[in-house]
């Protein structure tokens, strides 16, 4: 009676293994086809020299009060560049004066170009209670955060450093050109 047991277990074993492997195996396979359409909209002509890019980080703690759903919450580790840069197709001949072996240039003032959320490098640290509402609260956490690393760039030395920055690049260009003299002013 034991060996008809054991037996019975073991072929009921056995059935339960190849029922297995294959269904295993027969699970269907999903596939994932994109299909793009790209259209060049616009072609824009460039003069902006970038000179500087300061590389920020920001840990954002972004709150949702409800009255009638818990406190949510997402921590976020956001990771973003900010450029300065002077833009060149605003230079007019008139701002070249050059007497002799001496050259003054007058540059438009320095800008900030971007400032750009690095979304590979961001990260979302961690959520609380957020369930269906964490895709736009993450979203709004994103937004906020761009806007206060502008006001942040913006308090910044980064204009001043792009003033220095442009006399750096541009004093190898003009002495290669043979002066010996040269000033740059911004206005």
């Amino acid at each position: 009676m034991m060996t008809k047991l054991v037996k019975t277990l073991l072929f009921l074993g056995i059935l339960g293994l190849l029922g297995w492997l294959v269904w295993s195996n027969m699970k269907p396979k999903t596939q994932r086809i994109s299909s793009h359409q790209i259209l060049l909209e616009r072609i824009e002509s460039m003069g902006k020299l970038e000179l500087v890019k300061y590389r920020l980080s920001d840990v954002i703690e972004h709150k949702e009060l409800s009255t009638f759903l818990p406190e949510a919450s997402v921590l976020l580790i956001i990771k973003a560049d900010a450029v300065g840069c002077v833009d060149l197709s605003k230079l007019q001949a008139g701002d070249v004066k050059v007497i002799e072996d001496s050259v003054h240039i007058s540059l438009p003032n320095p800008e900030i170009c971007y400032v750009k959320i690095d979304h590979k490098d961001s990260k979302v640290y961690d959520t609380k209670m957020a369930f269906f509402r964490e895709a736009s609260l993450v979203d709004e956490a994103f937004k906020n955060a761009e806007e206060e690393i502008t006001k942040q760039v913006k308090k910044s030395d980064i204009l001043e450093q792009t003033k220095k920055n442009a006399e750096h690049v541009f004093k190898p260009l003009l002495e290669g050109l043979g002066y010996k003299k040269y000033s740059i002013s911004f206005e």
